[in-house]
């Protein structure tokens, strides 16, 4: 089989146009329906709500931008990513520079079974079953907790981005500028939504802007999370492991409806962003459509990524991921 790296690499070119058109279609839908939302307010908060789920995707959208800023993707000017990286972040309520440098680490070791201790990879985090077998009690049960979908997907989503984000307590000493980011960062929302306050209210702000927030920060974390996660994806150990093979195999085709992966930033296409994360979101579908069915690509339906949520526990002896269930006749014995 050719390498489907080569056929894709034509792609990873940003087209100016399409990269500043998504930003208006973006960021300036999320402003526009947010402008609708405050005006909707005094007349029926039922219009508010109906209203929450639409801001949402297009802060998820506004996400998938500073992700591809992040890997350099967006234009070709480094000056330009950041910078574009830097305004998306006071949208997402994720510091740019930290989270860049942060989301490189699971791109340098997703599902590597020998490299997944360094903390740097929270979407496809697991043990092994063995490793789940040696667990004290206690510890088992507190990994049991922390991958109960309603804490994993639910509750620890909008956590991580209202509360962890403001604080640079898991890095390094050395990520001086990082850290930096994470306090300016802080500051740029103080006086974003101060003003915000100010002009409507901190009551209507708090009750328009976290409902959305926390909505968007449940899809976009259940969005990059379940594409590592099926009982068809494939881990590995550091001898076996190699970038071409974790893509086409670690990674998933999370199919979509038209509408959803609009919204979404083609970012179901995880399989064609890890074979070349530097393509932009807007041509991952030429790049998946450019290998066409050459590759033994998984493909995951929005029911299997439900599904998905479940898959916890690597099983080496199977080669696959397993369930707490599928995992309890090997653990009775223990």
């Amino acid at each position: 089989m050719p390498d489907p790296r080569r056929s894709i690499a034509r792609f990873h070119t940003p087209v100016l146009r399409t990269s500043v058109a998504q930003i208006v279609t973006s960021i300036g839908g999320y402003l526009a329906v947010c402008a609708a939302m405050y005006a909707a307010a005094d007349v029926s908060y039922w219009i508010v709500v109906a209203l929450m789920p639409v801001a949402a995707g297009f802060l998820v959208r506004t996400f998938i931008i500073q992700h591809d800023c992040g890997h350099g993707a967006f234009f070709t000017s480094r000056r330009t990513n950041q910078a574009v990286g830097i305004v998306c972040s006071l949208v997402t309520l994720a510091p740019y520079l930290s989270w860049r440098r942060q989301h490189a680490g699971h791109h340098r070791e997703w599902n590597n079974l020998d490299r997944r201790n360094s903390g740097a990879d929270i979407y496809s985090f697991c043990l092994t079953v063995d490793e789940y077998r040696s667990l004290s009690p206690w510890r088992r049960r507190w990994y049991r907790f922390t991958r109960n979908p309603i804490i994993a997907n639910l509750i620890l989503p909008p956590l991580v981005f209202l509360v962890l984000y403001r604080l640079p307590f898991d890095m390094p000493a050395g990520w001086r500028r990082e850290r930096l980011a994470v306090y300016s960062t802080n500051l740029g929302l103080v006086a974003l939504f101060g003003t915000a306050g100010m002009i409507f209210g901190f009551d209507r702000v708090l009750e328009i802007q976290l409902p959305v927030m926390v909505l968007a920060s449940i899809v976009g974390v259940w969005l990059f999370t379940v594409q590592h996660r099926s009982d068809s994806i494939v881990w590995a150990r550091e001898a076996e492991w190699n970038t071409l093979a974790a893509s086409l195999e670690g990674s998933t085709y999370l199919r979509l409806p038209r509408l959803l992966q609009w919204f979404t930033g083609n970012i179901g296409l995880h399989h064609i962003h890890h074979l070349n994360s530097r393509i932009p979101n807007y041509r991952l579908q030429q790049a998946h459509d450019a290998i066409g069915d050459s590759c033994n690509i998984p493909v995951m339906t929005l029911f299997r990524a439900f599904n998905a949520m479940f898959y916890v526990l690597w099983d080496e002896r199977r080669g696959r991921l397993v369930t707490f269930q599928e995992a309890a006749p090997l653990l009775s014995g223990s």
